[in-house]
């Protein structure tokens, strides 16, 4: 497993680089849609994104921030910084209505508004990545493009995602350390401010700042459900486990790591040479 790197200006050119000539193999996209939630994730995806379409005419970046009840005004207030930044189209779109439907719908006889268990809350925060996802999709096929992925390669390892919520069609962090999504996010600072776009420089620099949260209203922040105080202590101790090390195998980390392996094996299927053996 390799370590965490610091040459964000290779991360930069190839991330750009590789998203680009895809575009430039698939013609008929002609957008790039992208959920903006006021994080450090899809803040970057945007600005790569930005990035890798400078030399793409035609192909318009879609942003859009998708409140569902539990978004801080701050998150609100980011992703806007970042949607007027780096999208040629963005809007806000609160889907709390369409949400609370379809969870009244859901839920009846098995689930109530007013239990605020943390496994009740999970169910409400993946109903409300299903929602979001939901409109991303649609709005891509309207657009004729693709959706943006925002996770990282922490969240992927942590299961700290929702199935057939989250994913889209392209990742440009995917494999990316969340260690390392901060550092090339500061690194795009320094190449903005340099070159007098504060305002890209302070959107990014916000969202930087910012409390690391799902948005979806199970715990306040990300650490709270990973058992550690930053990004870097769960990133060294995955790549510890990965690389054979075991002596951490109770910490939650790596807990969640092998208790969400199902989710990185969706979807499973029962293969055609066992079918017909």
């Amino acid at each position: 497993m390799q370590p965490i790197s610091t040459d964000y200006e290779k991360m930069f050119t190839n991330i750009t680089r590789i998203a680009g000539q895809y575009l430039i193999k698939n013609k008929t996209l002609k957008s790039l849609v992208v959920g903006i939630s006021g994080g450090i994730d899809s803040a970057l995806t945007c600005a790569l994104a930005f990035e890798a379409l400078k030399e793409m005419p035609g192909v318009n970046l879609i942003g859009r921030s998708i409140p569902i009840e539990t978004n801080t005004a701050r998150e609100l207030e980011s992703a806007r910084r970042i949607g007027d930044a780096f999208c040629d189209q963005f809007e806000s779109k609160d889907l709390t209505a369409a949400y609370l439907n379809l969870y009244g719908e859901l839920v009846t006889g098995t689930g109530r508004r007013d239990d605020d268990s943390t496994e009740e809350k999970i169910r409400r925060g993946n109903l409300k990545a299903r929602v979001r996802m939901t409109y991303l999709f649609d709005l891509a096929h309207v657009e004729k493009g693709m959706v943006l992925s925002t996770d990282n390669y922490t969240e992927l390892l942590l299961g700290f995602w929702t199935l057939h919520g989250d994913v889209g069609n392209y990742g440009f962090l995917q494999y990316l350390w969340k260690t390392e999504v901060y550092g090339l996010a500061r690194f795009l600072v320094d190449v903005y401010r340099k070159a007098g776009a504060e305002d890209r420089a302070g959107a990014l620099q916000q969202c930087i700042d910012a409390i690391p949260t799902d948005g979806l209203g199970i715990t306040a922040s990300d650490f709270d459900q990973i058992g550690v105080s930053d990004y870097e202590t769960a990133d060294l101790m995955l790549i510890d486990y990965l690389n054979g090390n075991a002596e951490e195998l109770d910490h939650p980390v790596i807990q969640r790591h092998r208790g969400s392996a199902f989710k990185r094996m969706d979807p499973q299927s029962i293969k055609r040479d066992m079918i017909f053996q």
